[in-house]
């Protein structure tokens, strides 16, 4: 009988770490920097639909390298349990903190039960009211949790860019310093890809603290594009230059060739056409500036009463009188006279709208036991076209 080969925990946890660890090395690094204003993430991706970066929570986002099917699994568990705990407690006690021992725990049995480790690491963020209250944490494929204070760099050649990265990196930094310092790190040789990064193979989001509620923003297009301008003039060297214009300029007194210069009265241009001065632009060709106008909403059509109808038509005078209900001033429905113990009562801001033609409820009409004092239950009352109803007021009751 064959006995099964003896494999010791050390051994296997070694082996599960070396095949997560390769399997996340495999892509590129991400890199996530804080700055004055907020958070900034930026990972290379050149596709917009999957995405790498998402938000979590109101402050809170996610960023991660991997396998995407695993750490998109991860991504929605934590928006799932942000919105339990903040629905249970309250919004304040979603932290990135509680978010990442989240992630460790799962991270962890799966590291540990399953013969297969998830080869993943994510980033959890989150921005505080002031830079001092934000927090970057780092989860590993093995449940690790660290603490990144100001940036941090993982997946891909995660050392080399962090190295690249922490030369760059200041307290207090732009959005456009910081962005050219994450660019300049993304761009390292050993990165994988080419040097020279586009927008559309960036993905970049940051957690804005100036903004209330949500913080999540992503930087597409045209912002995109700035932002890469802003960066690279800050990366760019000084341009060099007294010295090369100095260099490169003859002395006063001497001829290019080094002989004396001529002698005689210095030769003048000889006369020629006076330049034709530029007329006027006319008023009329002149850009006027723009004026904005308020937004303006439709003017709804005032509502008619039964005093407004009386004025206008006086013909249908005689359809409505007070304290009285017929059947020409009731709806369909209470065409039939009820009961001498039954009144109707009519809603408090009953009114009329006979200008359209399709069917509106406008109010509710109560019958009324006058002997039992219970409610017998309400009908919506329907405009018909071409028909007038009474306008009610608070307390006002009709007896049939």
């Amino acid at each position: 009988m064959s006995m099964p080969f003896y494999v010791s925990p050390e051994q296997q946890m070694r082996d599960k770490a070396d095949y997560a660890r390769k399997g996340v090395a495999r892509g590129r690094s991400c890199v996530v920097v804080q700055y004055a204003g907020g958070i900034l993430m930026v990972a290379p991706n050149s596709s917009s639909a999957l995405h790498k970066i998402s938000e979590i929570y109101d402050r809170i986002a996610f960023a991660a390298v991997g396998r995407y099917n695993e750490y998109e699994n991860l991504r929605k568990a934590g928006v799932t349990y942000a919105d339990i705990t903040g629905y249970q407690f309250d919004r304040h006690d979603v932290t990135a903190r509680g978010i990442a021992n989240y992630y460790a725990q799962n991270l962890g049995t799966i590291f540990t039960e399953s013969p297969k480790p998830w080869e993943v690491e994510i980033v959890v963020a989150e921005v505080g009211e002031q830079p001092d209250g934000d927090q970057i944490y780092r989860i590993t494929f093995d449940g690790s949790v660290t603490d990144e204070p100001g940036f941090v760099a993982f997946g891909g050649q995660a050392d080399q860019v962090s190295a690249a990265l922490k030369e760059r990196y200041s307290d207090g930094m732009s959005l456009a310093e910081a962005f050219s310092a994450a660019l300049d790190a993304l761009s390292a040789p050993g990165n994988g890809g080419s040097n020279e990064i586009t927008a559309s193979q960036l993905e970049v989001a940051i957690l804005d603290r100036t903004r209330d509620h949500r913080t999540f923003r992503r930087v597409r297009a045209a912002r995109l594009e700035e932002l890469i301008g802003e960066s690279r003039a800050i990366a760019a060297p000084d341009a060099p230059g007294d010295a090369s214009d100095a260099a490169g300029t003859t002395p006063t007194g001497t001829t290019p060739t080094g002989t004396a210069p001529a002698l005689g009265p210095p030769t003048r241009p000889g006369p020629g056409p006076a330049p034709r001065p530029t007329p006027p632009t006319p008023a009329s060709d002149r850009p006027r500036p723009l004026k904005l106008r308020p937004r303006q909403r439709p003017r709804r059509p005032p509502a008619l009463t039964a005093a407004s109808a009386l004025r206008a038509n006086p013909a249908i005078s005689g359809r409505i009188m007070p304290g009285r209900i017929t059947p020409d001033t009731i709806p369909h429905h209470f065409t039939q006279q009820p009961p001498r113990h039954q009144k109707i009562v009519v809603d408090p801001g009953f009114v009329a709208d006979p200008v359209h033609d399709r069917p509106l409820i406008h109010r509710q009409a109560r019958i009324h036991h006058s002997k039992s004092g219970e409610s017998a239950g309400s009908r919506p009352m329907l405009r018909q076209p071409g028909r007038v109803w009474l306008t009610g007021r608070l307390g006002a009751s009709y007896t049939a």
